[in-house]
């Protein structure tokens, strides 16, 4: 299954906001659209795309603050998000942009996901997997059709490094022990599309990443 993934990467915090758009199709899936809104919708112009979902994988306002424009251009477009996190777009506290001093809150969230479901929109049929430790409510969406699989990651695994776990609902064992139940689970040549940072697979991680891999520890 032939598929565009592209990705805008905000300056402010380096994050990525993915947007995936399958062959001969013009709705698309918006993945984490961070703070510069605008490119997103400059970018989706020029593609001339429509979004058909704004997928949050968690609550931080790096990866929700483009929710409002787009949703404001895109009215039709649900935003999905974990159960745990729903707070977070719409409390600048929570969402950790009030400790910056630009609260930033987003529109609240259409869909709500857990564990196990399986969603799909513009083609794309996703599997839900719960995984905190950078967020409570953290998920991550998988595309198991793809040849390999991708996962669009968010925080949790990174390049060479994973999301960090000194915030309020942190916990580093939550997110070791999803990363090694849920992800490393995987077939090696998954790709994680991450929130920050290069793209990676799951492979790459188990056998060089120092928090989680086998440098850490780790056996299948």
């Amino acid at each position: 299954m032939q598929a565009s993934i592209e990705t805008i990467t905000s300056k402010l915090f380096e994050e990525n906001c993915y947007i995936l758009t399958l062959a001969g199709r013009t709705d698309c899936l918006v993945v984490d659209p961070g703070l510069e809104p605008g490119r997103i919708l400059d970018h989706l112009d020029a593609r001339k795309l429509t979004p058909a979902v704004i997928l949050n994988t968690h609550g931080h306002c790096d990866h929700i603050a483009g929710n409002g424009p787009l949703k404001r251009r895109f009215p039709d477009a649900p935003i999905v998000i974990g159960h745990a996190d729903a707070i977070k777009l719409t409390d600048a506290g929570e969402n950790l942009s009030a400790e910056f001093g630009v609260p930033i809150v987003s529109p609240a969230a259409d869909q709500l996901v857990a564990e196990g479901d399986q969603i799909e929109f513009a083609g794309f049929q996703l599997s839900v997997r719960e995984i905190p430790g950078h967020s409570i409510g953290h998920v991550v969406f998988i595309w198991d059709a793809a040849t390999p699989t991708v996962v669009l990651g968010g925080d949790v695994l990174f390049a060479g490094s994973v999301g960090r776990c000194d915030l309020p609902d942190g916990s580093f064992q939550q997110l070791a022990a999803g990363i090694h139940e849920k992800l490393f689970t995987l077939p090696s040549e998954t790709k994680i599309l991450p929130g920050h940072g290069p793209t990676t697979t799951i492979g790459q991680e188990k056998r060089t990443n120092p928090f989680v891999g086998e440098p850490a520890g780790y056996r299948a």
